[in-house]
C-alpha cells in the first residue's frame, strides 16, 4: 500500500505542476489583455506604441535572464546573416500585430476584440494557401464559414462598434497569422529552427529598434508625459512595469505549457481562454453587450473548435 502511495506521489506532483502552469498561463494572458485595455482606454494612457515598446524591452531583458542566467532552455545561436534577416522580418510583422492589437483596445471592448481575434485560423488558412499554395481538405475550409460568419454577426450586433478599432483588430489578427505561416517557412531548415524562447530572445530587441523611432515620431514627448504623469500618480509606473513583465510571462508560460502538455492542449485551452477573457472583461468594464453579439461570438468559437478538429483529423 505504501509503495502505491509513493509511486503515485510523483504523478500527483506532476499533475499539480501542470495545473499550476495552466493557471499561470491563463492569468498572464487574460491579465495582460485586461491591463492593456484599462491603461489604453479607462486610465487614459493613449500611447499604444510606447506601451508595446515597454513590453518588448521587458521581453528582451527577461528572456536574456531566463536563458543566459537561469538556463530555462539552452541558448541557440543565430548562425548566419540570412537567418538574422529572417528573424528581423518576423519581428517587424510581430510588432505590427502587437501595436495594432493595442490600438484596437483603445476603441473596442475586450469581448469584441476577442471575437475578431478568434478568426486567426481563417487568416492562417488564407496565407498558407497564398504563400505555400498548400491546400487543406475541403472540410477544413467549410469549418471556416462559421468563424467568419460569427464575426460578421457580432460586428452588426456590437453596441460599441468602432470602424478604425475594427480595422486595427483585423490587421492585428491577420499579422499574427502571417507571422505564424512565415515562421514555419523561414525557419524550417534544421540548422535555423529556434524554440519559441530563443526566437523571442532575438525578436524582442529587434522589435525595440523598430518601435523606438515609431514612438518618437508618432507619439511625441511620450516619455516626458509619462514622467509628468508619474509625478501626479506613481501607480502608472507600477502599472507599466507589471504590465510589461506580464507580457513576457505570457510567452514563458505559453512555452512551458506546450512543453509539459502538447500543442493541441494549448489550442483547446486557447479557445476556452477567449471565452473566459470575454466574461471577466464584461464583469470588470461593464461594457454593453447584445444577444446578437454574443451569438456571433459563440458561432465563431464553435467554428474555431470545428476547424481544430478538422485539422487534427486531416493529419
Amino acid at each position: 500500500m505504501s509503495g502505491k502511495l509513493i509511486s503515485q506521489g510523483p504523478a500527483v506532483t506532476g499533475r499539480l505542476f501542470t495545473a499550476g502552469l495552466v493557471i499561470s498561463w491563463y492569468s498572464s494572458n487574460i491579465g495582460v489583455l485586461l491591463l492593456n485595455k484599462y491603461l489604453l482606454s479607462n486610465y487614459g494612457f493613449k500611447y499604444p506604441i510606447f506601451l508595446t515598446m515597454c513590453h518588448m524591452t521587458a521581453c528582451s531583458l527577461l528572456s536574456y535572464a531566463a536563458i543566459a542566467w537561469m538556463r530555462i532552455v539552452p541558448m541557440q545561436a543565430v548562425r548566419s546573416r540570412l537567418q538574422f534577416v529572417k528573424i528581423a522580418a518576423l519581428s517587424f510583422i510581430f510588432c505590427g500585430s502587437v501595436v495594432s492589437g493595442n490600438i484596437s483596445l483603445r476603441y473596442l471592448p475586450v469581448s469584441f476584440n476577442q471575437a475578431v481575434g478568434a478568426t486567426t485560423p481563417f487568416f492562417t488558412a488564407v496565407f498558407a494557401y497564398i504563400v505555400t499554395v498548400k491546400r487543406e481538405a475541403w472540410i477544413t475550409y467549410v469549418t471556416l464559414i462559421p468563424v467568419v460568419t460569427g464575426v460578421i454577426i457580432a460586428s452588426g450586433g456590437e453596441p460599441s462598434f468602432h470602424l478604425f478599432g475594427f480595422i486595427m483588430c483585423v490587421g492585428a489578427t491577420a499579422a499574427r497569422a502571417l507571422k505564424s505561416v512565415l515562421q514555419g517557412i523561414l525557419l524550417s531548415s534544421e540548422g535555423e529552427k529556434l524554440n519559441s524562447m530563443n526566437l523571442l530572445l532575438y525578436m524582442a530587441p529587434i522589435a525595440v529598434v523598430f518601435l523606438l523611432p515609431a514612438t518618437l515620431i508618432m507619439e511625441k514627448n511620450v516619455l516626458g508625459i509619462t514622467i509628468a504623469l508619474a509625478r501626479e500618480d506613481v501607480k502608472i509606473v507600477w502599472y507599466l512595469l507589471f504590465n510589461s513583465s506580464l507580457a513576457y510571462f505570457v510567452n514563458l508560460t505559453n512555452f512551458l505549457v506546450t512543453k509539459h502538455t502538447s500543442a493541441l492542449t494549448l489550442q483547446v485551452l486557447g479557445n476556452a481562454k477567449g471565452a473566459v477573457a470575454v466574461v471577466i472583461s464584461i464583469l470588470l468594464f461593464r461594457n454593453p453587450v447584445s444577444v446578437t453579439g454574443m451569438l456571433g461570438y459563440s458561432l465563431t468559437v464553435i467554428g474555431v473548435v470545428l476547424y481544430s478538429e478538422a485539422k487534427k483529423r486531416s493529419k
